[in-house]
């Protein structure tokens, strides 16, 4: 009997996927067949003839059971690439999404030399800043221990835990000192909006980072009061944003009184990121 070919399970695993109504079947199918092999996603592609062996195949059926059963494939998979580093993933923070390079971009557009990012998490965009620029260093605050926690087993994979550090502060309440960028990715789902998000969303990961139990804006009222003390002349700060909240944040940068403000579209048009300078 011929082997079972890694093409042969990787398309039956997507069409259970697909079946069930899943989004990104595809490439969820490819990320949990290259954590099965023990390869990077891109490398899947390049083995698609060779022969499933058992213990793959095992771990490959169990991935998409959990799958089925709306798990994440960050949790599943206990990580997830981003801007083209891996990053540790639990429970305890916001799966990072490809969405969100879009401010990592933006904040490579322009010099820095101290970054601050506000609410962390995982860690991924201050460490795929830091990454990038060798001679930045950055300061990354979040309100939860366990985030940090994860943040700092991130830094520790990366290399990078010399030129960063952690605290835990609410937004700016702990923070000292100025910097030339300030990042972040805050909870900004309104409480009305909780109920509509997919289950693996809304039942996987922590309401903390998804949503301030309001309207959805209370992460950038504390931002912008808080952000002006602690950037440089001619700052920078970027906050990620719901594609419904360019004019609404938009207005709370300029009442900070930052200048060369606008709203920035993601890879799918949508508006991402807010940004604002600090007068020179």
């Amino acid at each position: 009997m011929t082997p079972r070919t890694i093409q042969t399970a990787l398309t039956a695993g997507r069409d259970r996927l697909r079946a069930a109504g899943l989004d990104g079947a595809d490439r969820d199918a490819r990320w949990l067949m290259a954590g099965a092999l023990g390869v990077p996603p891109d490398r899947v592609i390049l083995r698609l003839q060779d022969p499933l062996g058992d213990p793959a195949a095992r771990s490959f059926e169990t991935a998409i059971a959990r799958r089925l059963d709306r798990e994440p494939v960050s949790h599943i998979l206990g990580g997830r690439w981003f801007y083209g580093r891996w990053f540790r993933v639990t429970r305890d923070v916001l799966d990072p999404r490809p969405e969100t390079e879009t401010l990592v971009d933006l904040a490579l557009s322009a010099p820095f030399s101290t970054v601050l990012d506000l609410g962390t998490g995982t860690g991924c965009i201050l460490l795929s800043l830091l990454a990038v620029r060798p001679g930045a260093t950055g300061l990354g605050t979040d309100i939860s221990p366990e985030a940090l926690a994860v943040a700092d087993r991130n830094a520790t994979g990366l290399g990078l835990s010399d030129k960063l550090d952690l605290r835990l502060s609410d937004w700016t309440a702990d923070v000292t000192g100025r910097f030339d960028l300030i990042v972040s990715n805050p909870p900004y789902i309104s409480a009305a909006e909780m109920a509509d998000l997919a289950p693996d969303v809304r039942d996987h990961e922590p309401h903390l980072a998804l949503t301030d139990g309001g309207d959805g804006l209370a992460a950038y009222r504390a931002i912008t009061a808080g952000a002006p003390h602690h950037l440089a002349r001619g700052g920078r700060l970027l906050v990620e944003i719901g594609w419904t909240q360019g004019p609404a944040v938009s207005a709370l940068f300029r009442a900070a009184g930052l200048e060369e403000i606008a709203v920035h579209s993601d890879m799918d048009g949508r508006p991402r990121v807010v940004s604002g300078r600090a007068r020179a």
